[in-house]
């Protein structure tokens, strides 16, 4: 379905969907018209599993790195906005403490 000059698709699943099917059956075709032995393929395709595992796990590795990187950060950050908020309510405090001595010096003076 066309909208302007963008292409789009109603439904990514059924595309992806497709995806898969299509490249299990083509790995079967493959499978199927290779010229190795059976135990050579079979050797192939735990190498390839094997390295396919190790990056899998790799992957997670890092990806597991990074979000405990971010959530150190956002850690970090929080704690110095409570820091800054702390401060400020202080201060604000203190602004209102000078403001209600000044208010009393105020009406003690005139009375």
């Amino acid at each position: 379905m066309r909208n302007g000059d963008y292409e789009y698709y109603e439904d990514d699943a059924t595309g992806w969907s497709a995806f898969i099917a299509g490249a299990l059956i083509g790995a079967g075709v493959a499978l199927l018209f290779a010229p190795q032995t059976g135990s050579e393929l079979r050797g192939m395709l735990r190498n390839y599993a094997s390295r396919a595992k190790d990056e899998a796990m790799e992957k997670g590795r890092a990806a597991w790195d990074t979000a405990v990187e971010r959530g150190r950060e956002y850690y970090e950050q929080g704690q110095e906005a409570v820091q800054e908020a702390g401060r400020t309510a202080k201060e604000y405090a203190q602004s209102g403490k000078e403001a209600l001595r000044e208010a009393r010096e105020s009406s003690h003076n005139r009375g």
